[in-house]
């Protein structure tokens, strides 16, 4: 695709997004907030918008754009304060939609891809276990090779969608004593005898993201359900992880110029000891330190997509990039917040929101301090 094709594209694309957010999102944010999940409506309104699948195959009912649209879909949705929305949609349309189309079979694809661009399914991507995070190679769930297929046993936790999902990517043991070598990939259809969720998980932020526990009690998998090749999960995930990662990053991008723009705005209106709070040095400084800040971390950012795009950013790029900006939004935040004074700490204010939503940004996708042990592992190989 020539540059000004992909200028134009991108612009498209940019608008129709924001169009999206003003109409169908942001008179109903609230209540979504408020019902802790969103409606299932609006993944069909985004799939008619044509908003999943962005970059994903024609063939398969998406654009067949940039990858870099879609980050550029869910900056949109985070600068907008719709954090919530940001991780559902990332975990949809940025997460399972591509590993469907880098590791599934063309049956696998053709069964789900469209319906996932049309917004009638649903996805989400088990991996996480109540005693098993970060560290993949200590899961507990089991898929056991039996006649029909694969019996799988065990429960996840914190599953993003996990409430909604029709399609659901699982992690399970497939060898238990192989280690990381023995994970293996599973596409479980949530209508399945054997599937469940508990209740949805509350928490401080990110409310109208439905989180849920998923369990799997003797369910059983047609031989079709597996995806990509057994024991290969574990080399799957390291290799769709930096997509994964580029994702937060492009949330936190998003949602730091959403909160400086809010920012911005109040102190420049509010007035203290005669005088607008925007003329007091220390704002001034903070706010330029900001700014600079953001700016750097998007040149960085811009670079991991150029990287991706050719299949050259590597898991210490996708670390560096999700430590950093994971980081570097709670802060920003914080420091926003702190302008507002009082007002900052009420729900009236949407600045308190941008703060709760961050900070789960620095856990999910591999913690900070996972980032770093990747990091210092490429550096240093592996821990004396």
């Amino acid at each position: 695709m020539a540059h000004s094709e992909h200028t134009d594209m991108t612009a498209l694309f940019h608008d129709m997004i924001r169009r999206f957010l003003a109409q169908e999102v942001a008179p109903h944010y609230e209540q979504w907030e408020e019902q802790g999940e969103i409606p299932r409506g609006i993944w069909h309104k985004l799939g008619e918008a044509g908003l999943l699948g962005i970059d994903l195959d024609e063939s398969h009912g998406g654009a067949g754009a940039d990858v870099a649209v879609t980050q550029l879909a869910l900056e949109e949705i985070s600068r907008h304060g719709f954090g919530g929305l940001a991780s559902a949609y990332n975990i949809h349309a940025n997460i399972v939609m591509p590993y469907l189309q880098n590791l599934g079979s063309p049956a696998q694809q053709e069964q789900w891809l469209p319906a996932m661009a049309r917004g009638e399914v649903v996805g989400a991507i088990a991996m996480t276990e109540p005693n098993a995070g970060s560290d993949l190679a200590a899961l507990k769930t089991r898929a056991k090779k039996v006649e029909a297929g694969w019996q799988l046993d065990g429960a996840k936790l914190f599953i993003t969608n996990g409430q909604v999902a029709d399609l659901v990517i699982v992690c399970a043991k497939t060898d238990p004593d192989a280690g990381a070598k023995g994970v293996s990939l599973f596409l479980v259809d949530t209508r399945l005898p054997g599937f469940s969720r508990g209740k949805p998980i509350r928490k401080i932020g990110q409310h109208a993201s439905d989180t849920a526990e998923l369990f799997f009690d003797q369910l059983l998998l047609p031989e079709s359900a597996l995806l990509g090749e057994v024991g290969a999960g574990f080399r799957y995930l390291m290799q769709e992880l930096p997509r994964e990662r580029l994702g937060v990053g492009a949330q936190a991008l998003g949602a730091m110029e959403g909160a400086l723009a809010l920012t911005l705005d109040y102190v420049k209106e509010r007035r203290a000891f005669g005088q607008a709070v925007g003329d007091f040095q220390n704002t001034r400084f903070k706010l330029a330190e900001i700014k600079a800040q953001i700016d750097m971390a998007r040149a960085y950012f811009d670079s991991c997509v150029e990287k991706y795009r050719h299949q050259k950013m590597d898991s210490t790029d996708a670390a560096i990039l999700k430590l950093q900006l994971s980081e570097m939004q709670c802060r920003t935040v914080d420091t926003c917040l702190q302008f507002f004074g009082g007002y900052g700490y009420t729900l009236e204010y949407p600045i308190s929101r941008f703060y709760l939503d961050a900070r789960v940004q620095t856990l999910y996708a591999g913690t900070s301090e996972i980032m770093k042990e990747v990091i210092a592992r490429s550096l240093l190989g592996r821990a004396a």
